[in-house]
């Protein structure tokens, strides 16, 4: 009972958790800044995931009012009457998932919610000078030291746009593996998914 008790404490005083999704000054293979379209398996995969380890909320980041529509249709119909008689553990996957058209719009409800701004901690595959390097297990501790939220946001395409990053409060370093398979293209939503994991998973 003690070590429940512990346990429980030290969960409630663990830092609140946001993910997001960029959509917008993305880069394609040719180095062009564009907007990326939302997709039907990252609405579903990174909610589904992000209510299993227990985040606070999950932003998708589009600022095309077409996009937006057609990602709150499909979160619409798994909150449907029909979709969540269907499927109902999609439906509360999707309860705490928002539509926004910025990612200062996104800061701006995470800070409303919580009474401060959350440090934003970006993953790239590239490094930025000047911008400070967190590795999975030193922003684990800081997780866990900490009650200022947490932003962890990602993009699509090929990367996010250099200054995008510099406006990060920190860089999460990339998911590689351990021995070198000579590619190295994980979709976002597998990323994402082994980020959460490896912040909030439970250790062996």
């Amino acid at each position: 009972m003690a070590t429940e008790s512990k346990k429980m404490s030290r969960s409630s005083s663990m830092a609140p958790i946001y993910v997001g999704l960029l959509h917008h000054s993305m880069l394609n293979k040719r180095g062009d800044s564009i907007t990326t379209a939302i997709t039907n398996l990252d609405i579903h995969d990174i909610s589904r995931s992000a209510r299993t380890y227990g985040l606070k909320g999950y932003y998708l980041i589009n600022p095309e009012e077409e996009q937006q529509r057609v990602a709150n249709r499909i979160m619409g119909h798994w909150q449907s009457r029909g979709g969540f008689d269907y499927n109902p553990n999609r439906s509360e996957a999707f309860g705490q998932t928002k539509v926004v058209s910025w990612l200062k719009e996104a800061v701006s409800d995470i800070t409303a919610i919580e009474d401060e701004a959350p440090r934003v901690v970006m993953t790239s595959a590239r490094t930025v000078p000047g911008v400070k390097l967190l590795g999975f297990r030193a922003m684990r501790s800081e997780i866990n030291e900490t009650t200022r939220a947490q932003f962890l946001v990602f993009g699509t395409g090929w990367g996010m746009e250099e200054g995008l990053l510099r406006s990060a409060d920190a860089l999460l370093l990339p998911i590689r593996p351990d021995r070198d398979s000579g590619y190295l293209h994980l979709s976002v939503r597998a990323a994402a998914a082994i980020a959460m994991d490896r912040l909030l998973g439970a250790q062996d």
